[in-house]
């Protein structure tokens, strides 16, 4: 019997070589006998495969001894907790990050094959939405590259999100993700780590024989979670960490005996069942089979991981429940995986017999917690009786957990009632729900922010009693991106460029790209930085001619706005603004506050249930349609929505904006790591005080932004006052007509399709202050505007903004998280020579 591969010890396999030769031997020798394709019947997914299988069988050599040294050492290790991981394609990232990109270019270029064609081929994964899933693949990525012993837990969706298309009229259609259809190279299946995961059911009480009751959990029912690992590659690194996602499949795979009677359906019913867990990312929780679908799939992925981080803390004999917490750091990634620590509870009080407090004690020194919102929605709660159906066990273990929390408050507080229903875990209402931040929050021993604003407001307005009752236990930990891929990788001459200019050691310590200030009124640096970014527009001019049938010209400023859609992130105060430039220019077109081309750039998906953010992707289509097509502007204005918006597109449009729009409501977005990427490579910000822009700003100084409209305090204050949007509408004639423009019925010959825009922004009371943040926000546009039309001024800009935020690396934050949160050191394998 073969031990499994994350447990082999002994001496290494031979190194495989990494030349040319050797590189191109390894590519015709899986066409032949992985693939049974000679070269000359391969098509271009074959190469593609036959390359990704070369390179994988190099980075497993490293993953084995990293796994091998680690598990050696007994090292301590963190295990991130996640249900999103947007990775993106892996090909040309883990070529740059193993060093092999060169010489498999070489090697390809030698059999007669192209490299650049042939990562064109592989899919982005379909394992995340937005940025909290970006977030993730960075922190991978930067544990690896720091040589940081960390494992990645995750769901293998079989559908991402969904696959977006626009119908004729430019409503979002949704069509499933089958990502995974043609199958994925760079998985490894390990049915060898098959775990059973229990559910339903109901907790009876059972007795010793001394006579005591012992709640027992029965008539449960079974699904399996088999796991698969992605290798994630450190840059200029001896390690390999790997992610393990987890893919649900019935524990009864077919009923014969059912099947035998004529009843097929109902023999692979519980086939069906099993494998609808881990189907699709974020089912719609807009019913009640949605909601109780989302919270089996929480549960699912936590257990799987729990017992799988169990067992490899096990099987080493030097380890005990005594060590657990100095050897295994488990972050919890929002809320998604908070259940994770009643399981741990449940496993350590039932199964190990622990007793409470010594369980209890266990896993607040295990568990840390990053919040990612200060949206009230966007805060996890359950029903208390959903979570009865699915998990009785556990809501008996959560109203323990609380009953003693609140036993402490009530010591602390005897003489106020109304703290234990601030701070308690159950909210009271019809039906009283489970509040997951309240127990995240209990249960670990560090809660952080994102952002130095947003830890702030995450203290002061979100869990001010926590913080008061464990300070000790709050702090910052400001989100980065990591320059392998968001510069390295989707940027490569302006990353050949800086290399040239200031060496080559920036993608490991950004921090270096401050000696490119000195540079920023070189005429001659200049000249080449705005080449490159012309070229970059002209690529991506070819990508809007093909994906939405415009044509676009590359030297007109390129306005962006890619995120995902969300009335916060206010796409619809930049198509107001839009509208006010459209307006403008058909009615003076000789103004010069319009005489800079513009190429206005919108990507972005739509919760299928979010029907107001559909609408305002149908507005921005509808209006880009009547611009796009309106000869009397002579192309000065033109709008894009590029539709399903990913992680590839992003690499496509990012090197290619001159202007970022971060323009979030202040006081909402948590980071935002959409800014950071688009600074690096050169684009301005215009923004709101919100977020990260607040640290992005203190880095790349005043004049090198564009900052408007309220802070977090204005926002207050006005609120306070009385904030009616009506007042606004009335006094800004400018305003008024765009609004009452857009929702007249001239885009789409129907008056009634935009009025839900209308209605928030006016009889709703504009929750996320459009109209009050309007007439900033042309303003700075104007300015933005101005600034662009002097080139040298423009270039001077966007290299500073480019050498300014070495501190929005992820390499920085991990450090920050291994440091201060996970006391976790860098665990260095030898390179095996």
């Amino acid at each position: 019997m073969h031990a499994p591969a994350d447990v082999l010890i002994g001496t290494p396999s031979p190194k495989l070589e990494s030349t040319t030769e050797a590189i191109k031997t390894a590519i015709h020798n899986h066409l032949s006998y992985t693939l049974a394709h000679s070269p000359e019947m391969a098509t271009k997914r074959d190469w593609w495969v036959a390359v990704c299988m070369a390179v994988r069988d190099r980075v497993l050599q490293k993953s084995l001894r990293t796994m091998r040294h680690h598990r050696e050492v007994n090292t301590r290790r963190v295990h991130y907790l996640s249900l999103e991981y947007l990775m993106g394609r892996l090909l040309e990232n883990n070529l740059r990050n193993s060093g092999l990109y060169d010489v498999t270019k070489a090697a390809l270029a030698e059999l007669g094959s192209d490299l650049d064609e042939l990562l064109d081929e592989e899919s982005d994964m379909g394992l995340g939405n937005g940025g909290l899933g970006r977030l993730a693949a960075c922190f991978l990525d930067s544990m690896a590259t720091l040589d940081l012993p960390s494992v990645g837990y995750g769901i293998h969706y079989e559908f991402g999100l969904f696959r977006q298309k626009f119908d004729d009229q430019g409503r979002q259609i949704e069509r499933p993700d089958a990502w995974i259809g043609g199958g994925n190279p760079w998985k490894i299946v390990r049915p060898e780590y098959e775990v059973t995961v229990r559910l339903y059911g109901r907790v009876e009480q059972q007795f010793d024989d001394n006579g005591n009751p012992t709640p027992v959990w029965v008539d449960t029912r079974e699904i399996i979670g088999q796991p698969s690992d992605i290798p994630i590659v450190g840059y200029d690194s001896f390690t390999v960490n790997f992610l393990r996602l987890w893919k649900s499949c019935a524990s009864n795979e077919f009923d014969f005996d059912v099947f035998n009677r004529g009843g097929y359906v109902e023999a692979v019913r519980e086939k069906v069942l099993g494998e609808t867990v881990s189907k699709v990312l974020y089912p719609n929780d807009a019913t009640e089979s949605g909601r109780e679908l989302r919270l089996v799939q929480q549960y699912f992925f936590v257990a799987c991981s729990l017992r799988d981080i169990i067992r490899r803390h096990q099987r080493d004999q030097r380890n005990s429940w005594d060590n657990f917490a100095d050897k295994v750091a488990i972050q919890l990634n929002d809320t998604h995986p908070a259940v994770a620590v009643v399981e741990l509870m449940r496993i350590l009080v039932d199964e190990e017999g622990l007793e409470w407090e010594r369980a209890w004690e266990i896993c607040q020194q295990t568990f840390s917690y990053t919040n990612h919102t200060l949206l009230p929605e966007a805060l996890e709660r359950w029903s208390v009786p959903l979570f009865e159906k699915v998990l009785p066990r556990h809501l008996q273990l959560i109203f323990e957990i609380n009953q003693r929390f609140l036993d402490q408050i009530a010591a602390i507080h005897p003489d106020d009632p109304g703290k234990l229903q601030q701070l308690s875990i159950i909210e009271e209402g019809d039906p009283k729900m489970v509040r997951m931040a309240f127990l995240s929050v209990i249960a670990s021993h560090s809660t952080n922010g994102v952002a130095a604003l947003h830890t702030k407001l995450l203290t002061e307005r979100l869990f001010p009693e926590f913080h008061k009752l464990y300070p000790e236990r709050f702090n910052n930990k400001t989100n980065g991106i990591t320059p392998r891929r968001w510069l390295k990788c989707c940027n490569p001459e302006l990353s050949e460029l800086i290399d040239r200019t200031i060496g080559d050691g920036w993608p490991k310590d950004l921090d270096r790209l401050q000696q490119l200030a000195s540079h920023a009124v070189d005429p001659e640096f200049q000249r080449e930085f705005l080449a490159i970014k012309l070229r970059n527009k002209e690529r991506l001019a070819g990508i809007i001619r093909e994906r939405c049938g415009v044509g676009v010209d590359p030297s007109a400023m390129f306005d962006v706005q890619i995120k995902r859609l969300h009335e916060y992130k206010r796409q619809h105060l930049n198509l107001l603004h839009i509208l006010t430039l459209y307006r403008q220019l058909l009615n003076d077109p000789d103004s010069a506050a319009i005489t800079t081309p513009r190429v206005f750039i919108f990507a972005a998906k739509a919760a299928p249930g979010y029907y107001l953010a559909k609408t305002i992707i149908h507005a921005i289509n509808a209006v880009a349609h009547r611009i796009n097509h309106d000869d009397r502007i002579n192309g000065l204005l033109k709008v894009a929505f590029i539709p399903n918006y990913g992680v590839t597109m992003a690499e496509r449009i990012i090197p290619a904006a001159d202007l970022s729009e971060q323009i979030s409501t202040a006081g909402k977005e948590a980071s935002g790591t959409g800014n950071m990427k688009l600074a690096l490579n050169g684009a301005l910000t215009i923004g709101t005080l919100d977020g990260a822009n607040v640290e992005i700003r203190e880095e790349v100084g005043d004049d090198n932004i564009f900052i408007f409209g309220l802070t977090v305090d204005d926002v207050d204050d006005l609120r306070e006052q009385g904030y009616n949007p009506w007042d606004i509408y009335w006094q800004d004639e400018e305003l008024r007509t765009s609004l009452d423009w857009l929702t007249s019925g001239y885009f789409t010959g129907n008056a009634g399709d935009f009025q839900p825009i209308r209605d928030s922004l006016l009889d709703g009371g504009d929750p996320f202050l459009v109209l009050a943040d309007y007439r900033a926000y042309v303003k700075a546009q104007r300015q933005a505007a101005k600034a662009f039309q002097n080139p040298r001024h423009w270039a001077r800009m966007a290299i500073l903004n480019t050498a300014s935020v070495g501190k929005f690396s992820s390499d920085r934050t991990i450090r920050q998280y291994a440091e201060e949160i996970w006391n976790l050191q860098p665990v260095r394998p030898n390179d095996g020579d």
